[in-house]
């Protein structure tokens, strides 16, 4: 089947500001119904979906790449740069962080917040969680996020919020 022949079908998802490429891509599959395999099928990308949807930026994603994504997904391929990381600035892989604080007010993972250099949110001013404050749980991977909350014990990211320590500036 070609992808003109799926296209029509596919439900469209609009991108959160902020949002990492890594949860786009699994808002939009899970939205679709398709495999990180499927979707990459659907784009002619082969394998480079579930890299990014790790993080996995070696090599970037080249513009032709980004705009057989964009085709699919009907996003700009420059509205999906921007969910990449700055080419200069790197990246922590491990382990997934989030400001809880920041995801009530819009549920997406942020790209900033796997920035190697950033530590807490600058806009709420509190340090980013990199587990589940009542389990101890690991966050999965954005891609994987689907209901907002801890995988293993159900604490909304909402209420994790109350958990998150205020950043000192000394």
């Amino acid at each position: 089947m070609e992808v003109e022949n799926i296209k029509p079908w596919l439900f469209r998802v609009q991108p959160y500001q902020g949002e990492s490429l890594s949860h786009f891509l699994g808002r939009f599959r899970q939205a679709n119904d398709l495999t990180p395999t499927g979707l990459g099928k659907a784009a002619g990308l082969g394998g480079a979906i579930a890299r990014w949807e790790k993080f996995r930026f070696n090599p970037p994603p080249s513009r032709q790449q980004l705009e057989a994504l964009a085709t699919v997904v009907g996003v700009e391929a420059d509205r999906l740069t921007q969910m990449l990381p700055p080419a200069e600035v790197g990246m922590k892989l491990e382990p997934i962080r989030l400001c809880a604080a920041c995801y009530t007010e819009s549920p997406c993972h942020k790209i900033e917040w796997q920035l190697k250099l950033k530590q807490g949110c600058d806009r709420h001013q509190l340090s980013l969680l990199s587990e589940c404050p009542n389990c101890g749980a690991r966050f999965k991977l954005p891609a994987l996020w689907v209901d907002g909350w801890c995988q293993r014990c159900f604490l909304t990211f909402a209420e994790m919020a109350e958990f998150q320590k205020a950043i000192t500036n000394e």
